[in-house]
């Protein structure tokens, strides 16, 4: 194994520990490809090295056999992830919303939901507000004018995250999920109704990536 001062060559990954110290937050494991020895090893190259431990997309099988090396690691189910952290202390200013279409789409908020808490974010959850019934949405007017930034969680053709930009003055991140019928394609339908958004001050993140748009609003609220 080659071990420099900012990443460790394991062969088949170079774990970066100076991410931590350069963008605010230890490197990230995606685990899908990746086999339980490989997840094993990464893992406890990163607890070697004192870095936080965060993994995404983390099947309840490959949590199981992960414990059994770090009997710290904790499982969030809904959300996929696991991870083993230092106590994180949790700002008082700045409040992320996450709001999410439909049942079906909570997965994938919880998913952003977690990676916020763990970074140290206040969040508040808005589910099952989609635009089938928009006046569920128009009752939580009070909770987007105190929020800092906005996650907007939504599949089908994804309308919601037009609809909820156009009603605040803050930054909105929309994830397209992969919830919905044929015509959806796999979340494309709503990805691309999400980037083709009239609505100025929408990002968009890729289809399910619940991470990346909780990483990106931990990034805008601090």
């Amino acid at each position: 194994m080659e071990h420099k001062e900012d990443f460790c060559n394991l062969g088949f990954a170079n774990i970066d520990i100076d991410r931590k110290s350069r963008r605010g937050y230890s490197e990230v494991i995606y685990c899908p490809g990746k086999s339980k020895a490989q997840l094993k090893k990464i893992a406890r190259e990163l607890i070697k090295n004192k870095q936080d431990l965060l993994l995404t997309k983390l099947e309840k099988d490959n949590f199981s056999y992960l414990k059994k090396s770090f009997s710290k690691l904790r499982y969030k189910a809904l959300a996929k992830i696991g991870y083993l952290v230092k106590k994180t202390k949790v700002r008082k200013i700045g409040l992320v919303a996450v709001v999410c279409a439909g049942t079906s789409d909570i997965p994938v908020a919880e998913e952003a939901v977690v990676t916020l808490e763990l970074m140290g974010n206040r969040v508040v959850k808005l589910y099952d507000v989609g635009v089938a019934g928009v006046h569920r949405l128009m009752n939580n007017m009070d909770v987007f004018k105190k929020a800092k930034v906005i996650i907007v969680v939504a599949g089908m053709e994804g309308a919601l995250a037009s609809i909820v930009s156009g009603l605040v003055s803050c930054p909105v991140i929309a994830v397209p999920t992969s919830c919905g019928y044929g015509a959806n394609f796999g979340g494309l339908s709503a990805l691309l109704t999400m980037l083709n958004c009239c609505s100025a001050g929408v990002a968009v993140v890729n289809i399910d990536n619940g991470f990346g748009a909780g990483y990106f609003a931990s990034l805008i609220n601090k």
